[in-house]
């Protein structure tokens, strides 16, 4: 099975890349995420491969990033998501919008992805909610935003403990809930919280 490529970059559209390697153009899918951290074409790019073998085909995925690829592995482990949905569930959010909405069971931002439907939202939700916590920070329970997390993982960098941390930010939010709105309001809070 091919799990790395490295070649030149012949061509590139948001959905496939063709890449060079030892004079053979392999045609590679690929996602959103992937494609705007790509090279110009005509230089060198790396990517992890994952292969997929079926009786009437072979295709090769590739991302730039190994938790893009392992979330993408992890999607086709759920019944009725096969590679191409999947690299659609990848382009529809950034990896860590996507780890942090099935954290925090968000169905309401998985919908918006085309071709996911409340059912799939729901069974990507129940199937991968447990799965992740090796893929990227847990957000905190009732106020997973792009500011909790921030604020978590700075807690987190400074040393505390990330149960530590995630109890001081939940406290915080418990207390006053318009702390949550601004990343130094919930620092301080959170801090506070702690002590």
């Amino acid at each position: 099975m091919i799990a790395h490529l490295r070649g030149r970059l012949l061509s590139k559209t948001p959905q496939t890349v063709v890449v060079e390697a030892s004079g053979v153009g392999y045609e590679v899918t690929i996602s959103i995420p992937t494609f705007t951290t790509l090279p110009a074409e005509g230089n060198e790019v790396a990517l992890l491969i994952y292969t997929h073998v079926r009786e009437d085909a072979l295709a090769l995925f590739g991302f730039m990033s190994r938790t893009e690829k392992r979330l993408f592995e992890k999607l086709l482990g759920i019944s009725g998501i096969g590679p191409k949905l999947a690299v659609t569930v990848l382009s529809g959010l950034p990896p860590e919008r996507l780890i942090s909405a099935i954290h925090g069971q968000d169905h309401a931002t998985l919908t918006r992805i085309p071709g996911v439907g409340k059912k799939t939202a729901e069974r990507i939700v129940l199937e991968l909610k447990d799965k992740l916590d090796d893929l990227g920070p847990t957000p905190v329970a009732g106020v997973a935003t792009p500011v909790s997390e921030d604020v978590l993982s700075a807690l987190v960098n400074l040393g505390y403990p990330r149960a530590a941390a995630q109890k001081g930010l939940e406290t915080a939010v418990a207390r006053d809930p318009n702390v949550a709105k601004d990343f130094e309001t919930l620092f301080r809070a959170a801090m506070a919280a702690m002590k």
